[in-house]
Parts: structure tokens; C-alpha cells; sequence
């Protein structure tokens, strides 16, 4: 289920060090030839790949590669003999009587014994090391038959307006379809609806299955969090809901079902989970995604509901007898409060991939949380077997959907496509765009405006980083060979492009985009309402509204160059404005570097150690400039305890930080040994107030022996207070706002940061005392970009109490943020503000 709100860019690697006329160090940049390969998608060659990413004449020569391709393809089925996981009996599926994650491996060996029709891989693995079961239920192809399907495929992608008059197509594309199961762990029952189905099917024998398996590919994402199913939680390994993380693709879970949207292309997908009584069948309340096609989605949403509908409370479920109430749709049922705007779940996220039908469905019966404690085992197996016959009801609708409606999801994916690669405009839904689908009004409408293309200057980390996880996500990027102009405005050779007529411009728009200020247009928001890479990231993004890019050199990028640098003699300067650089100054420090901070807050490495800068230069990415600063005090390696949320802690690890948890419980055993650690950052878990008179006293000797504490929210700087560090009053705006925001920087802290911020609850600081310094602030006028922050209904807590106010202070010992730098992964380039913040503390 989404819950209402409560309060890594991995290392890259050069390919290799050169050395310069100079005897520089630096990253050689990527050869056509040699770049990595992604998961290639079947049948696709190399050839058809690049060409379908080419910038210019993309459809004709997406035509002429899928039709040449004669890539290896495997038929189906493909079977494989999975190991078997130790068993567990500790596994909390075993008290509701489902499959425990010990008993999919056996399974799946055994239902690809059943026949021909059912092939299993091993997608991937999850944050806990488990595998991740992709199943795959078709009929029998040949190798020649697949390569068909694949080069169908990727027409359909590439060359839409060709595919949409193909015949081949109409008559023999089998329609994708994509199941996916158990993304919040503690939310069991699709996995075993969906096993349970895979069996039938492998089996049955009537006609009206060999023909959906004739004209369909069912993929089924068995579990997609083994951790959390296991644990009962809903979080995956790292602490995270993965259905909120398909923006930043921080999780390896969620990045394997990404690579399922961009291979396998499904038209239709369901979204398996609890607990809303009674079923919840999206399509949702306003406000919609603006970027995606939502006249086609809406259309095919509210009719697949309508059969999933249908099939629920055609079960004969009763309030009275079985407590199942009848099923809702929001669409039709809510005003709001159960919207599709961020792209953060699961089937928005598939909707950028050519997915026009696509269900979150929360079955009835609750089974996790206080019932899963608290209720007798017989009444949680009652209700899970009523859950697992819903959610098999649901997937059943969904296949005569398919079944019934193939050709037209087919060309309405490849329409989808057509629209981004021509730039054609949106079509706004209204009943007569959308017929058959009752009550739309003008507050269903949303739409944007595409920019003509988005350039990204290179030559940072956070260019590289950010043009990389484009690529990752199937965005078509290309390099300048040489300087341009476009759109009256010049751009230097190297600059990146996203040129937004492409299939998957809504996908592009998305994740560059500032976002739109949603405050007016409803009461309510579901989750965040405001996003953006191209502000939050570090990386400059410049969208250009118009010109021709038929001039522009242009070369299709596969993998941003790197920007790796090394100066070749001299002592040497690394800035701490980017989380990479922060890693690599912390992997230094662990090597026993000795690295001195300089006035500007930046670290200086002496010549002695340019051999472990040139390492560190490879491994994250980052420039070590020539300096003729010495530096003032010495850095050291950090050991921060930190009482933080599940993103902050995965932040801070991933910027090399030594971090050990803590929590009001954990202070009150008396067992945490202080000494080990030098520095406290608090956000979430740890009150004063809730600290025994042991814990608070060994708490205050460590913070008067001059550690340093960062502090995050109302929660650490009430802690601040609560031990006399900082006077700063913090003032809570409404808590339900959240977004991009514009700041303005002010101190060495926040020295080199984007001048946007994310809030979620926003705090600001205000009665500041003569040491405290302003590092921070919102900016006057309205500070929201994009989101949702309203007043309270009298009129304080909103963006215009904030705009003006200090956002980030400091004084001896003590960094408090109002802001949320490292929310969920999201703000990348707010990271290193907390970096620099924890070696202030302890410098001071």
C-alpha cells in the first residue's frame, strides 16, 4: 500500500589514465568501439541499437537495423535449474501460510517442468543478496520467431510511424505484459496469486490460453523485494520503499525492474499490493503526470479497471461474511488524495516506457503491521487466501483484457512513441478525446510544454553523472563535436544534448524538468509533488524552447566522458561541492593521506600523494586541480554516529562516511561507546527528552568535549537547544509540503551547492543568536519551483512565511539544515553540504 507520508550514483571507472603533452593525468575518454554495453535487449544488435539512438534520421535507420539485425537470440522456452536457498523458518510469510522465499526457487523449477511454456531468469539481486526471479509464460518460439518479435519491438520504439503501418505487427506482435509482485516486502499475496496463475497456465489446455500465449509475453516479477518478504517489512535491505525510488534508481531492485521496462516494453502492467479495503483499482484523482500520454492511459486504465472490477466482486466476497468491502476506483470514486503525479511509483514510472495501461491494486485484507501480531494465525490465513484469490482475480481481468483489446494497446503504445519521436503535442482529455471514460473535467487536464532539446555543459562530475543515469534510463542523449548555436544561444563542443523529439521525451522531461507549482490545484498530495534533476543534481541543464538541430554535429552518447583529472605536479586542490568528492577525500583520509582544509573549504592533497589522488581520481570521477594553497588544519578520517533516516544513512555511506546508527533506544542501553565515534548527526530516533540521565549525561560529555553535531529538522535542532549549542529557534512550516525550492548560499558550508534545495516539511530558523552565521536561506518572493506548500489554515507555514528566512546556520560546533539534503537519493547535489558540514563541526 502507499502510505500517507510519515516524518548511488555508484563510483564510475575510467577505461584508462593518459598522459597528457603536459604529463597530466587524465581520463581518456570512451572509443565508439570500446564502450561498455548495456544489457542488450534481444535481438537488438549493436548496429540497430546505435542507430535507434542516432539524433538525426532516427526512424529510417531504426527501420534499416531492425530489418538487418541477425543478432544471437534464444528461443523459448529457456529454462534454467535454480539452487535452492538454505531454508528459513524465520521467514515471515510462513505464519500467513504463503510461499516463504526459500520455497520460490523449488517452485519455479518445478512449474518449468510442467511444459513449454515457462522460462525463468535471475534478474538481478537485491540490496540482502537475493535473487530476483523473472518468469517468463509463452508460448513456444523458435530462435527465428524471436528475432521477429525483438525486431518488432524495437520498431515499434525506433521507428513508430513505420510500425504503426505494419501489418506484421497487427497480426503477430505478441503484446508485453508485466506482473510485478511484493515491491513492499510486507504486502505478500501477489506473489503467490501470480504463482499460482503461472501454474494454470503452464498446464491448461483449452483454447482461449494457447491463444492469449500465441498473441501474449506474460513476464512476472515474482517478488520484487525478497528482503522485505522475508523480514515482513516494507522496506527492501537498505531501509528503502522502493516504490519510491524510480527517479533516482538508487536501489539494485528497482534497477532491475527498470531494465525489465526498457527490455521487455510492456504495454500493460500490474502493481500487486495492500492493504485497502475494499480492492483499489487505479486509474487515480488529480492531478495526473503531466508529462506522459494520459488521454491513452486514462482510456485503457479505466477500462481494465472496470473488468478487474468486475472479476473482484464477482468472487462473491461480502462485507458482512469475509469483511471485504466492493471494489474502488478513485477515478470515479474520490475526489483526491490518490494521485499519479510523481513518477517515483512504480506504474508511472512504466508509462514513460510505452506502458498504457498500468494498475497499482491494493488487495482488501490486512495482514501486515499490528495484524500481523496481533490476530490469531487462523484469521491472518483466512484473510491471506481471500488476498491471493483477489489479486489472481485482478491479473485474470487484466489477461482478457489483453486478450480482448491487443491491437489497439499495441498502437496506442506505438502512438505513445510516435508522439515523442515527431514532437507532436498532447492530446488534453476531455469525454470526447476520451470516450467511454465518465465524469473528466478541466481538473483531469494536465499538459506540459516540451522544450526543443535540454544541453548539459560537461566537463563536471555531475554532468557525467547525471548524462549517465539519462542513458540508463533509455534517454537519448548525444555529445557536440564541435561548438553550436541553437536556440540563439551559443554552446561550447563537448556540451551534451537531449534533443526532445524522441520516443521517451516524456521520460527525458520528467527527470529534467524544474516541475510545476501544484499548490492551487489541489488540497492533498499522495507523496512528493516536486522533483527535479536538473535543479538538484549539480549538473547546469539548460532547456532551449526552439531552434533546428538538423545543423548541430552531434554523437550519440552511450556513456558520458569522464572528467577525471590529475594535475601533474605541484600540491593539489579537490573542491567539496559534489558527493563523489566527498567520497574520494574520505578514501583518501582512510589511506592515511594527509589532506589540510583551505580557507574556501576545499581540501588540499600534498605532491607526495599524487599516486592515491590518481586512484581516487579514477575510482570517483573528480578533479585534483594544481594549487599554491597549503591549507590551514588538518582533516581526519570521520566516525560519525548518526541518528538518521534510511536515505541519509545509505547518503553518508555512499560518500564514504564511517557511520555507525543510533537511537534513543540504542543510548538508553548504555552499551554505546562514545569514543568510537567523533562527530553526531541527528535527524530521526534520537530526543533529548528521551534520553535516560545516564544517556543524556555521556550524550553531553561528548558534545562538551567539542564534537560536533549536524542537525537535520525540527528533531536535531531541538537537540541542539536541548544541549545549549546554537541559539536557533526552528519554525515548522506545514508539514505536508514538499518540492523544489530556491535558495540563496551564503557560507563556506554551503559554498558550491546548486542554488535550489528540497524540502519535505520545511523548516527555517529565526531568533538567531550574535555567533550564529546564516549559510542558507529561502529565497524572497515565492522560494517553491515546483510541488505542493500551502498555508495552514491561518495563514503561517506557508512558502511566503519562509521566503527570506534562514534555511541552513551555523556557529561553534553545530550545522542545523531546514532543508532535506539527502532526501531519498534525490537531491545529489546537496549532498556535499552535509559533507563539509560534519568536518566543520569537528574543525571547530
Amino acid at each position: 500500500m502507499r502510505t500517507t507520508r510519515t516524518v548511488p550514483a555508484r563510483p564510475v571507472l575510467f577505461t584508462a589514465l593518459a598522459v597528457t603533452t603536459a604529463g597530466a593525468l587524465l581520463l581518456t575518454p570512451h572509443t565508439a568501439s570500446a564502450d561498455p554495453q548495456p544489457v542488450t535487449r534481444e535481438g537488438a544488435g549493436v548496429e540497430a541499437q546505435r542507430a535507434a539512438r542516432a539524433p538525426e534520421s532516427a526512424a529510417q535507420r531504426a527501420l534499416t537495423a531492425a530489418q538487418s539485425t541477425t543478432g544471437a537470440v534464444r528461443g523459448y522456452p529457456r529454462e534454467q535449474v535454480l539452487t535452492p536457498d538454505p531454508e528459513n523458518p524465520a521467514d515471515k510469510s510462513i505464519k500467513l501460510g504463503l510461499t516463504p522465499y526459500h520455497g520460490i526457487a523449488p517452485k519455479l523449477n518445478a512449474l518449468q517442468r510442467l511444459g513449454d511454456r515457462v522460462s525463468v531468469e535471475v534478474a538481478g539481486q537485491s540490496a540482502g543478496g537475493h535473487r530476483l526471479y523473472l518468469v517468463t509464460v509463452t508460448a513456444p518460439e523458435t530462435a527465428g520467431q524471436a528475432r521477429a518479435q525483438e525486431r518488432m519491438r524495437e520498431l515499434i520504439e525506433n521507428a513508430p510511424a513505420t510500425a504503426a503501418k505494419s501489418r506484421e505487427i497487427k497480426a503477430s506482435y505478441k503484446a508485453p505484459v508485466f506482473l510485478n509482485n511484493n515491491i513492499h516486502g510486507n504486502e505478500w499475496e501477489g506473489t503467490d496469486a501470480s504463482l499460482k496463475l503461472v501454474e494454470q497456465l503452464a498446464t491448461a489446455k483449452d483454447h482461449k490460453t494457447r491463444d492469449l500465449l500465441s498473441h501474449s509475453r506474460l513476464y512476472f516479477n515474482i517478488t520484487a523485494n525478497p528482503d522485505g518478504r522475508i523480514a515482513g517489512t516494507r522496506a527492501n535491505a537498505n531501509g528503502f520503499d522502493l516504490n519510491r525510488d524510480f527517479v533516482t534508481a538508487s536501489q539494485p531492485e528497482v534497477r532491475a525492474m527498470r531494465q525489465i521496462e526498457i527490455d521487455k516494453q510492456p504495454a500493460v502492467m500490474l502493481d500487486l499490493h495492500g492493504y485497502v479495503n475494499g480492492t483499489l483499482i487505479e486509474p487515480t484523482t488529480p492531478p495526473h503526470g503531466e508529462n506522459y500520454e494520459y488521454d491513452l492511459f486514462l482510456k485503457n486504465t479505466y477500462a481494465n479497471a472496470l473488468g478487474m472490477e468486475a472479476a473482484v466482486n464477482g468472487l462473491g466476497y461480502t462485507p458482512a461474511q469475509d469483511g471485504v468491502e466492493p471494489v474502488q476506483i478513485p477515478f470515479r470514486d474520490q475526489e483526491e488524495g490518490w494521485d499519479d503525479w510523481p513518477p517515483i511509483f512504480t506504474p508511472q514510472y512504466a508509462a514513460f516506457h510505452g506502458t498504457v495501461a498500468a494498475h497499482t491494486v491494493e488487495i482488501p485484507l490486512q495482514v501486515n503491521n499490528d495484524a500481523y501480531d496481533s490476530l490469531p494465525v487462523e484469521e491472518l490465513r483466512r484473510r491471506s487466501a481471500i488476498n491471493v484469490d483477489v489479486a489472481g482475480a485482478a491479473i485474470r481481468a487484466t489477461l482478457n483484457f489483453v486478450q480482448e483489446k491487443r491491437t489497439s494497446l499495441v498502437a496506442d503504445q506505438i502512438e505513445v512513441f510516435r508522439r515523442g519521436a515527431a514532437g507532436a503535442a498532447q492530446v488534453p482529455v476531455s469525454e470526447e478525446t476520451v470516450p467511454g471514460v465518465p465524469g473528466i473535467g478541466p481538473e483531469d487536464v494536465y499538459t506540459t510544454d516540451f522544450p526543443r532539446a535540454y544541453v548539459i555543459p560537461s566537463g563536471s562530475t555531475a554532468a557525467a553523472r547525471l548524462v549517465d543515469h539519462l542513458v540508463a534510463n533509455d534517454v537519448r542523449v548525444a555529445r557536440a563535436a564541435r561548438d553550436f548555436r541553437l536556440g540563439g544561444r551559443s554552446y561550447a563542443k563537448g556540451s551534451y544534448v537531449v534533443d526532445m523529439h524522441q520516443p521517451k521525451r516524456g521520460l527525458a522531461n520528467v527527470l529534467l524538468a524544474d516541475g510545476t507549482d501544484i499548490s492551487d490545484k489541489v488540497s492533498v498530495m499522495y507523496d512528493i509533488s516536486g522533483w527535479s534533476l536538473g535543479r538538484l543534481w549539480g549538473a547546469t541543464v539548460e532547456p532551449v524552447t526552439s531552434g533546428n538541430l538538423t545543423g548541430v554535429a552531434l554523437r550519440t552518447v552511450r556513456k558520458a566522458a569522464r572528467v577525471g583529472y590529475v594535475a601533474p605536479r605541484g600540491d593539489l586542490r579537490l573542491r567539496l561541492d559534489d558527493p563523489q568528492e566527498i567520497a574520494a577525500l574520505n578514501s583518501l583520509l582512510q589511506h592515511g593521506v594527509s589532506v589540510r582544509r583551505a580557507a574556501d573549504g576545499s581540501a588540499i592533497v600534498p605532491a607526495s600523494a599524487r599516486a592515491r589522488a590518481a586512484a581516487a581520481a579514477q575510482s570517483y570521477d573528480v578533479v585534483f586541480d594544481a594549487t599554491r594553497l597549503t591549507g590551514t588544519s588538518a582533516l581526519h578520517r570521520l566516525r560519525v554516529a548518526a541518528a538518521v533516516t534510511p536515505g541519509e544513512l545509505f547518503a553518508l555511506r555512499e560518500m564514504n562516511f564511517e557511520v555507525t546508527p543510533v537511537s534513543t533506544a540504542v543510548l538508553n542501553t548504555g552499551s554505546f561507546d562514545w569514543s568510537t565515534v567523533d562527530v553526531l548527526f541527528v535527524s530521526a530516533g534520537l530526543e533529548y527528552g528521551g534520553l535516560t540521565a545516564a544517556a543524556r549525561g555521556a550524550l553531553e560529555a561528548f558534545l562538551d568535549a567539542g564534537h560536533g553535531l549536524v542537525g537535520r529538522g525540527v528533531v536535531g535542532a531541538d537537540l541542539s537547544t536541548a544541549a545549549g549549542l546554537l541559539a536557533a529557534k526552528p519554525v515548522e512550516g506545514n508539514g505536508d509540503a514538499n518540492g523544489v525550492v530556491r535558495v540563496v548560499n551564503s557560507g563556506p558550508v554551503t559554498a558550491g551547492a546548486p542554488d535550489h534545495g528540497f524540502v519535505y516539511a520545511p523548516v527555517w530558523f529565526t531568533d538567531l543568536g550574535p555567533e550564529v552565521r546564516v549559510e542558507q536561506s529561502y529565497a524572497t518572493g515565492n522560494p517553491l519551483v515546483s510541488g505542493h506548500w500551502r498555508a495552514l489554515a491561518d495563514g503561517s507555514g506557508g512558502p511566503a512565511a519562509a521566503a527570506g528566512q534562514a534555511s541552513v546556520v551555523s556557529g561553534p560546533q553545530t550545522v542545523l539544515f531546514g532543508t532535506e539534503p539527502l532526501f531519498r537519493d534525490h537531491p545529489k547535489g546537496e549532498f556535499a553540504q552535509v559533507g563539509r558540514a560534519l568536518f566543520t563541526v569537528v574543525g571547530t
